[in-house]
């Protein structure tokens, strides 16, 4: 006999062969882990003398298991692990070895999906305790053993024999050739997605068979022995020759049907297990949305911090503007041939820009002091015509002075808006002195409300020079002043706007424009209807 003989030896097409299966039944790391664990449990609950057969995955999350068996198994059992090739007794340190813990829910750190490296599929075996009642005995496998891809506990007692056993196929790539793996190991998936979906995270399924049938049992058994024989003949070991000449003395009897007593505790012990599987992939779920809201509200924060850079940014170079101006009119005032009509328009520069650093100072605050109380702000049901006419008879006088005709209809029947007194009339003063502003002698500014579902419109629409299509978007930007009308940029700081869009989100709603050069401009401003 030599190793050839056995190298091509697979459990897992034995066991389908013999119980005929049709379809490989695919389950991940995680529910083959449930299963072992809970055949475990039944064992050691029910004290049941039993020898266990078994090929691990390497990682803490199964040396764990064997050593918890271990510890709390009848006195009369025993286990024999088969191993890789090439893969030394390992026995770490205690500082070595990672904390008690129990195992995660995902499958990352139970098993390694994608590696097809033969020697990253050794068992790592569990370390000798004084509380260990059963010992375990390390067998090597030969050298090319399909074992190596296939993983498996194998109980034999006399209440309670049972087989599971499970295949890892390899990666399936792209091919033009036939798949050279049987029917009865080839999966029908190539791959199952992580819970988030991510093909990038693409994992590799497990073909499992859980057989409880005296003969599948017995035939897998008989596979056993000869990939132990195959391995003794590639890499010999006194615990496997002596375990092969003592062969028929611990192996009498065959394996018989389990109890129905203990083959119902153990499904009761699986479905603990997948519920607790199912709780723990809840709670990932529900961690990993909070995550990702996290994410949305750290990114809403850092663009925060963006804007107001900018915004700080924008503050600087518009209060440098005036000091510019006036340090020159300083010092053209020190000119000794200055004439007096020289002197007066100088003088009255500086007060025009110290007039308009002022409101550009004034209009900062107000607007940094908006965003910072806005979130404590309570909410007052507000009527348009308690506040828009006394707003409109104020602007009267400036539209006369400059003949053009200011008019509104609001109607004392719409309902009352959610907002703040102050907040509502300073956005009429804004929209108002901006429709005056940019509309000519002659022109026409309107104030109209009217319902639009659960919201109020206020409009404000004028005659005047109108916006270009490219600045629509820009409007409502700090500081940005329209093109065109450098005689009007002295009159303000350019605030006005963006303040009206702040004090509307603020109270839950929106503002909006539409204009056409040379047409005028209707502004829309949406404000809740106050609901009890």
């Amino acid at each position: 006999m030599n190793a050839s003989s056995f190298q091509d030896l697979s459990l897992y097409e034995l066991a389908a062969s013999i119980e005929q299966v049709s379809q490989p039944l695919q389950v991940s790391p995680t529910t083959f882990k449930s299963m072992l664990s809970a055949i475990m449990d039944v064992l050691s609950e029910a004290q049941e003398p039993a020898t266990l057969w078994m090929k691990l995955p390497r990682g803490y999350a199964w040396s764990s298991e064997v050593e918890r068996y271990q510890r709390s198994a009848h006195p009369d059992s025993a286990i024999y692990i088969l191993k890789n090739p090439q893969s030394a007794y390992h026995t770490p340190e205690e500082s070595d070895r990672p904390p008690s813990r129990p195992a995660p829910s995902g499958d990352s750190n139970i098993f390694d999906w994608d590696s097809d490296a033969d020697s990253d599929i050794h068992f790592i075996e569990p370390l000798p305790s004084p509380f260990t009642i059963c010992s375990a005995t390390s067998l090597p496998l030969a050298a090319h053993s399909q074992l190596r891809r296939e993983y498996f506990l194998m109980v034999r007692s006399p209440r309670f024999s049972v087989l599971l056993l499970a295949h890892r196929p390899r990666s399936v790539r792209p091919s033009t050739s036939p798949d050279p793996a049987p029917p009865s190991i080839r999966p029908q998936t190539t791959a199952i997605l992580s819970d988030e979906g991510n093909p990038s995270r693409r994992k590799h399924p497990l073909l499992c068979i859980c057989s409880f049938i005296p003969q599948t049992i017995q035939q897998v058994f008989s596979g056993v022995h000869q990939a132990i024989q195959a391995g003794q003949l590639s890499e010999p070991s006194p615990e496997g020759q002596a375990l092969l000449e003592q062969w028929d003395n611990l192996t009498q009897g065959e394996a018989i049907a389990p109890s129905p007593a203990l083959l119902g505790q153990f499904y009761s012990r699986q479905m603990f297990y997948q519920e607790e599987l199912w709780h723990r992939s809840a709670a990932d779920r529900k961690l990993s949305e909070q995550v990702a809201t996290l994410q949305l509200e750290c990114e809403g924060l850092t663009n925060r911090l963006r804007i107001k850079d900018e915004f700080l940014k924008n503050v600087g170079q518009e209060m440098r503007t005036p000091l510019t101006t006036m340090k020159t009119a300083l010092t053209l005032l020190e000119s000794p041939n200055l004439r007096p009509p020289q002197r007066q328009r100088y003088m009255e520069l500086l007060t025009k820009e110290c007039d308009r650093q002022s409101a550009l100072i004034t209009s900062v605050l107000d607007l940094m002091q908006l965003e910072d109380h806005a979130d404590h702000a309570l909410m007052q049901p507000i009527r348009l015509s308690d506040v828009v006419p006394g707003v409109v008879s104020t602007y009267q006088p400036l539209a006369r002075e400059r003949g053009m005709m200011l008019a509104y209809t609001i109607s004392s029947d719409l309902p009352a808006v959610s907002c703040l007194h102050k907040w509502l009339s300073q956005i009429v003063i804004n929209l108002l002195d901006n429709a005056i502003k940019f509309t000519p002698s002659g022109g026409e500014v309107w104030v109209s409300a009217k319902q639009q579902g659960d919201y109020i419109q206020l409009e404000f629409k004028d005659t005047g020079v109108g916006i270009a299509p490219a600045e629509l978007s820009r409007v409502f930007r700090p500081f940005y002043r329209l093109r065109g009308h450098q005689e009007d940029q002295s009159s303000g700081p350019g605030l006005g706007l963006s303040m009206v869009q702040q004090l509307a989100l603020n109270c839950g709603g929106s503002v909006s424009v539409r204009s056409r050069p040379g047409e005028g401009s209707i502004f829309h401003v949406l404000l809740p209807i106050y609901n009890t």
